[in-house]
């Protein structure tokens, strides 16, 4: 069995080739490096360049080091014939990124609950007329939070938050039942999932349908003086639209995770905001054993033709 690996980390690489080679060791796995073109049965990989896959009509399998394929997908859409068209691509199930992203958005909505946020601006800017004032918290009860998106990680968001006694709404594509959530499923039940929130976590997956969808009209149906989470892709962001409703107090603030263009660039706008809060890409990271021992686990059953979870539908996106 020959495996070829690729992670754009070049300093990740020796790791987990080494826990690759523990976990199968009766294959051949071998870091990809231009101009491979040997045979491959498998591909595991992060952001890879499309080189990679040409020729590699032998791949039975491509495994994406994430609980998203967005980046793989939109090399597809940018270069047709990229992807050989019949090779599943498998994506990790929950390896601890779940829990992550849990910690993140509990984090996220309690912060903006207690208004530590506002503590923490008339710290920073020094502002003597608010640095000791008492901040009425936002009432539990009335602090509705909405969770775009429940597939594992969003799920388990949603469950989360539920558990600090608040009002808690998901969103899918289709519909779902969550103890403790009231959920909403499909385009004509988008406004009324939206309508009110004061509080949004976005999880979904980044399709060409999802892409753009946190935008001027969306926070429109929120409360006034909304707040963000983006914790999913930049893409599904209008950037100016965030500005602008910021800028017009029409949303308070936001907590933002992923960005259009990764490192955010240092003269971005967000930098000079002080009511964007922001972090580079890590609410929810790889961890490196738990993912190989299910890409092991999951190799070893497609070599004896069993099925797998995980696999993308390539027409949804996720």
């Amino acid at each position: 069995m020959k495996i070829v690996f690729y992670t754009p980390q070049a300093d990740d690489a020796p790791a987990w080739l080494a826990s690759l080679a523990r976990a199968l060791p009766a294959a051949d796995v071998r870091l990809w490096t231009p101009g491979d073109t040997a045979a491959a049965d498998f591909a595991i990989v992060w952001r890879p360049p499309a080189e990679l896959f040409a020729p590699r009509e032998d791949l039975r399998a491509i495994f994406v080091l994430g609980a998203g394929v967005d980046a793989l997908l939109s090399l597809e859409r940018t270069r047709p014939g990229t992807l050989p068209p019949d090779v599943p691509l498998v994506r990790l199930e929950d390896t601890g990124m779940a829990a992550q992203m849990a910690e993140y958005a509990v984090y996220a909505a309690l912060r903006y609950l207690r208004r530590f946020d506002e503590y923490d601006l008339a710290q920073r800017q020094h502002d003597e007329r608010a640095r000791w004032r008492v901040l009425e918290p936002h009432a539990p009860e009335t602090f509705h939070v909405g969770v775009l998106g429940l597939g594992a990680l969003g799920a388990q968001v949603a469950k989360s938050l539920a558990s600090f006694g608040l009002p808690v709404r998901g969103y899918s594509r289709s519909e779902k039942t969550i103890d403790g959530v009231a959920t909403f499923a499909g385009e004509r039940e988008l406004p009324a999932f939206l309508e009110g929130l004061k509080l949004v976590v976005n999880l979904l997956p980044s399709t060409p349908a999802t892409d753009g969808i946190l935008n001027r009209t969306t926070f429109s149906r929120l409360a006034h003086g909304a707040y963000l989470v983006n914790l999913a892709r930049g893409a599904h962001l209008i950037e100016r639209d965030l500005i602008d409703a910021i800028d017009t107090g029409r949303l308070a603030a936001a907590t933002l995770d992923v960005f259009c263009e990764e490192p955010l660039p240092h003269d971005h706008p967000f930098w000079r905001m002080p009511r964007v809060t922001i972090t580079p890409h890590i609410a929810a990271l790889t961890l490196r054993e738990p993912a190989v021992e299910q890409i092991a686990r999951k190799i070893d059953a497609l070599a004896r033709g069993d099925a797998i979870g995980g696999i993308v539908d390539r027409r949804r996106g996720y």
